[in-house]
């Protein structure tokens, strides 16, 4: 298989599902793995089975891996398997900050105001289909768990992206996910918060084809 068939398989972050990528899948063709807490309302294993989970859905490879915030984790646990050509991290978690119970509200509150309100239904519709139960189970999974670390041993390319108006992926945070990896690099989108696969498609959309090496056109 050749660099420019590289298959890009998209995770949603925390209680999104389908939905959160499809202005973005209309630019760039990409798979959607959904997993407990990330769209499915289901009970939620450690870690590490879940990143078990999402490689079971690779088959022979090679694949892009794109992760979008809490899913970012579980990415990064599955990226030294040697199907994986490329991981992009949009919007990276969970820093370490931000486990206190008093930090994280204030940061997710900072970041809300700064999104396009107008996205607030999908996003509702989509955290109320996987449920309150399963979210907080995935946080409670993936929270503890050092990304910086993880990527310490991948060696294929990784791609930060993050929002200028992110709070909950601050910039000095994602500077060290980026030097974690040997050979991470950082892209910022101007004027986003943390939705960047929905809000900035456009974006996000050239930044996957770079990873994957591939044409991405832009839809109307």
């Amino acid at each position: 298989m050749s660099e420019s068939s590289r298959r890009v398989v998209l995770v949603p972050g925390l209680g999104l599902d389908g939905r959160s990528s499809a202005r973005l899948r209309r630019r760039c063709a990409a798979d959607v793995v959904l997993l407990p807490g990330m769209g499915l309302a289901e009970p939620v294993p450690p870690l590490d089975e879940l990143a078990r989970r999402l490689l079971a859905a690779l088959g022979t490879g090679p694949a892009v891996l794109v992760g979008h915030s809490q899913s970012c984790q579980v990415v990064a646990a599955a990226a030294t398997d040697p199907r994986v050509a490329a991981v992009v991290l949009l919007s990276p978690t969970t820093d370490p900050r931000m486990r206190s119970v008093v930090v994280l509200p204030w940061r997710w509150l900072r970041t809300a105001l700064r999104e396009n309100w107008a996205q607030a239904p999908l996003v509702l519709a989509q955290w109320w289909r996987t449920g309150p139960r399963a979210m907080r189970a995935l946080w409670r999974a993936t929270a503890p768990d050092r990304i910086d670390r993880r990527l310490a041993g991948v060696t294929v390319p990784v791609t930060v992206v993050r929002g200028t108006r992110d709070r909950l992926c601050p910039p000095d945070w994602a500077v060290q996910v980026c030097a974690a990896a040997p050979r991470g690099r950082l892209v910022e989108i101007p004027g986003a918060a943390h939705m960047t696969v929905h809000t900035h498609p456009d974006a996000v959309a050239r930044v996957v084809a770079d990873a994957a090496d591939l044409r991405t056109g832009v839809a109307g």
